[in-house]
């Protein structure tokens, strides 16, 4: 498995050395950038999993960047700022940013924060998997049951998706929340078991090879019809 590799943005290098010192302790490889025009030279030339931008920046700050990544990359962004409004959220969702962090922050909180989208990402970046008649394409967000194409609402696809991509493992509840809702979810683990229903009724009534068990105490696994 190659090295995750992390781009940090930032013109304040104190700031870049601390989350540069909170991701190498992680085991990630990291790149750092004084700017978003640096930044961009970077993201043209590396292969980059994750970016961490700041917004106030010269030359090309992290508004600017966001937008410009946005037009040609499929890149997870996390916003760091000393900013706390809502206006500054809003703006950076609307451009296209996947997390946001406010400075100063704990480096568990951040560190959270960077693996729980790395995760996320993973659903998306993935492309195809098939078990039995049972296809998902995480690149077209398309379920091929047969013949026969399906339509999922997206947190139903990626469930199914990282059930599908682990045939026979457990994910408790937990797990399913962290890797597909993140930190910030604010439900509880009842709305797991109805996405789980959603999904069963769905494939129970195509003829499907593969169903979702419960594992009582523990949680969810997907498996061929004659391993259940």
């Amino acid at each position: 498995m190659s090295l995750i590799t992390i781009l940090i943005v930032d013109d304040d290098p104190h700031i870049r050395e601390l989350i540069n010192l909170y991701l190498t302790m992680e085991g990630y490889n990291v790149l750092q950038a004084n700017d978003g025009e640096e930044a961009m030279e970077l993201v043209r030339q590396k292969e980059i999993h994750l970016v961490v931008v700041d917004i106030m920046m010269p030359k090309k700050d992290g508004w600017d960047l966001c937008r410009e990544i946005r037009e040609d990359y499929d890149l997870p962004i996390i916003m760091v700022t000393a900013k706390g409004e809502s206006e500054d959220k809003v703006k950076g969702f609307e451009l296209g940013t996947d997390d946001y962090i406010v400075k100063p922050f704990e480096a568990k909180e951040f560190i959270m924060r960077v693996k729980a989208l790395l995760r996320r990402n993973k659903v998306h970046i993935e492309k195809r998997v098939s078990i039995g008649n049972l296809t998902i394409d995480s690149k077209s967000l398309e379920v091929i049951l047969g013949d026969e194409r399906m339509d999922f609402p997206l947190k139903e696809f990626q469930i199914l998706y990282k059930l599908a991509s682990n045939p026979g493992l457990v994910f408790s509840r937990e797990q399913l929340i962290d890797e597909i809702w993140g930190i910030d979810f604010e439900g509880n683990e009842r709305t797991v078991d109805s996405h789980i229903k959603k999904i069963r009724k769905k494939l129970e009534g195509k003829s499907s090879d593969v169903s979702i068990t419960t594992i009582r105490g523990l949680g969810y696994r997907l498996g061929m019809e004659q391993d259940d």
